[in-house]
């Protein structure tokens, strides 16, 4: 649920028999002079409940009492959470039921066509059977079985119910039987299954560049939106599992490619679970299942981009995961003293005189031309959103393949850069959103994107351990639209669990509903 203004208090929820016209779509009404000014009382519709809610703060209940609202109480201990209501006081409808009302499921239409055709059907048999009625004579007891002792509109009545009720049952037992084996392990109804077939195939064709765990936030958020998804992954990474895996096997770096498979898929949580977990001991110590899966799988097809595709489909990915480029390259820096560091995992890190240094540009070696795959996803999107992620380390480093530029540049879609919530020790330090702008208009030129999302909540403290490693929150400054036609969004887009990280469906909501319905 959500509210109108500043979010309620927790407290309580009073569930009103009221006949309010409230918005299906919106899900939305101001309760105008409810408790008066600054009380903070919302009256909303309850999308899942389907039912019209008042929120109020704690001690609220009596004052809506006293205004003559007939309510059922009922304890909220948290915002946000389940509300039950008491038998009698509930409009709601049944959430399962209620999704197949939903308009452009595609179903409700085929279904009044079968009642169309029964209707038919026994519009045939009804003159078949009056021929039969004045030309047979039947014997008595054919009339008490007929029900001849009710009135004609009684007996059409109760066989009409009769007969819907007959044809639902079994509508609804041989859905079971014809698709019940298809729907084992799922969890969700079939109306969810086909909602979200129906809608997220109709979403916008968006592309995400990026890498690391930047880009599967972005990704797990996106993807309730829309499943014409294309991520276009890094393949600099040269640390941890994804580093020895690509020096043994010659094989691109699988581990960014896991992360995004991982936000993608349409499976159960167990199924995530294993694809990220990560072996402690032994031969396998520090790899991950997931690196593994998909190594295996480019052995078996004789590719990576076929073993992507195939761990894509295995795992129900909901779009397409595409490397920024085919080639093993490496990731080079050039420092502001001069100094050459190469590789990515090496680029962060002080060198051996212990200096972290600044970087003052990055590129590829040898130097790598675009995936055919990227390009044609960046010329056919409507949407390009670029970020979050490791600025010099994850995000630079698609962009800077050549071609990359020239196909953002020609690309009529919508570009979007996600500015980090935090700073990156040894790559970040102290940058503002103007200088991340600053950075990637170094190694691409000017007039590249035309929104900057950039977060506004800094209510939320960095945990200990991350201003002990220097990091600090990335502020806006007036310099970021300082020469630039760009359009700045200030939104509340930090997790406030992991205060240093986006909140994947805070970020994607931001992204759906002020730049893609701006």
């Amino acid at each position: 649920m959500e509210g109108v203004g500043h979010d309620p208090e927790p407290g309580i929820a009073i569930a009103l028999d009221l006949s309010v016209q409230v918005d299906p779509v919106l899900g939305l009404l101001p309760a105008a002079g409810l408790g008066g000014p600054g009380r903070g009382y919302v009256l909303c519709l309850d999308r899942h409940e389907l039912r019209p809610l008042i929120i109020c703060p704690s001690g609220g209940a009596g004052e809506l009492q006293a205004m003559g609202l007939p309510a059922h109480f009922w304890g909220l201990p948290e915002y946000g959470k389940p509300v039950k209501l008491r038998p009698g006081g509930s409009m709601r409808m049944n959430p399962r039921l209620a999704r197949w009302f939903t308009p452009g499921l595609h179903v409700k239409r085929w279904l009044l066509l079968l009642m169309v055709g029964m209707v038919l059907i026994s519009l045939g048999v009804g003159y078949l059977l009056r021929n039969a009625y004045y030309t047979i004579t039947f014997p008595k007891w054919v009339g008490p079985l007929t029900l001849q002792f009710l009135g004609r509109p009684i007996r059409a009545v109760l066989f009409g119910a009769m007969g819907i009720s007959l044809m639902a049952f079994a509508l609804y037992k041989l859905t079971q039987s014809v698709l019940g084996p298809f729907m084992l392990g799922n969890d969700r109804t079939l109306a969810e299954i086909i909602y979200n077939f129906r809608f997220l195939q109709k979403g916008p064709r968006i592309v995400a560049v990026g890498g690391g765990t930047g880009l599967s936030t972005l990704l797990r958020g996106l993807k309730k939106y829309t499943q014409n998804l294309t991520a276009i992954v890094t393949v600099a990474d040269d640390g941890g599992s994804s580093g020895r895996l690509r020096a043994e096997y010659r094989i691109l770096p699988p581990g960014d490619f896991r992360q995004c498979i991982t936000a993608l898929a349409d499976v159960e949580p167990l199924m995530s679970t294993l694809f990220q977990h990560r072996f402690k001991e032994g031969s396998l110590n520090g790899h991950s299942f997931g690196n593994l899966f998909i190594m295996a799988m480019a052995e078996i097809t004789g590719d990576f981009e076929h073993a992507i595709r195939e761990s894509g489909r295995v795992l129900a990915v909901r779009g397409q995961i595409v490397p920024s480029t085919l080639r093993d390259v490496t990731l080079m820096a050039e420092m502001d003293s001069g100094e050459t560091r190469v590789g990515e995992s090496n680029i962060p890190h002080p060198n051996g005189n212990g200096v972290t240094g600044t970087i003052k540009r990055v590129f590829l070696e040898p130097e790598p031309t675009i995936n055919p795959e990227a390009e044609e996803a960046i010329l056919n999107a409507e949407m390009i959103i670029i970020g979050p992620g490791s600025l010099y380390t994850s995000i630079l480093p698609n962009l800077i393949v050549d071609g990359m530029a020239e196909a953002l540049k020609a690309s009529p879609a919508i570009k979007v850069y996600v500015c980090n919530v935090a700073t990156q020790p040894g790559e970040t330090d102290a940058f503002r959103v103007s200088d991340h702008l600053k950075a990637i208009e170094g190694h691409l030129g000017s007039n590249i994107f035309d929104f900057v999302l950039v977060n506004s909540n800094h209510n939320y403290a960095l945990p200990p351990s991350a201003q002990e490693a220097g990091i600090g929150r990335v502020l806006f400054d007036q310099e970021t639209a300082h020469g630039r036609s760009i359009h700045v969004l200030l939104a509340d887009v930090v997790n406030p669990r992991i205060s240093s990280h986006h909140e994947p469906d805070k970020l994607a909501k931001v992204i759906m509903r002020k730049v893609w319905k701006a």
